[in-house]
């Protein structure tokens, strides 16, 4: 069974990321509300996919990813979710430890088909 964190702080874009990830087989998904609630899980709980909101009060994506070791970052695909779309933010994500990242507004479908491939290649 993989296991996908989904972490955006506004319920109705998580909830949609989970509805549209929900039919995945042998997926398992939790979600955090923000930054510090997401690293208590990561520290605690392997994930085989980590959905990352770039944006978000008290702790931003970036600042969680830089409290992350670089062991869980190589093993642990990061994608970056966010409406800060520009090549700097992007770079920005990347040199975090981010290896993806998808613009909002995003194409539920574009998302499950991208989820899709890099499940399969951890498998």
């Amino acid at each position: 069974m993989q296991k996908i964190l989904i972490v955006d702080d506004e319920d109705v874009l998580r909830m949609l990321i989970e509805d549209t990830l929900e039919d995945l087989e042998d997926v398992e998904i939790h979600t955090a509300e923000n930054g510090v609630e997401a690293l208590t899980r990561l520290t605690s709980d392997p994930y085989d996919l980590v959905i990352l909101d770039y944006m978000m009060p008290e702790m931003t994506g970036i600042e969680v990813l830089g409290e992350l070791n670089e062991e869980l970052k190589n093993k642990t695909p990061i994608m970056m979710l966010t409406a800060k779309a520009q090549e700097m933010d992007r770079n920005r994500a990347r040199e975090a430890g981010a290896r993806y990242f998808m613009p909002k507004p995003f194409s539920p479908m574009e998302l499950l088909q991208i989820v899709e491939g890099i499940l399969s290649d951890k498998q």
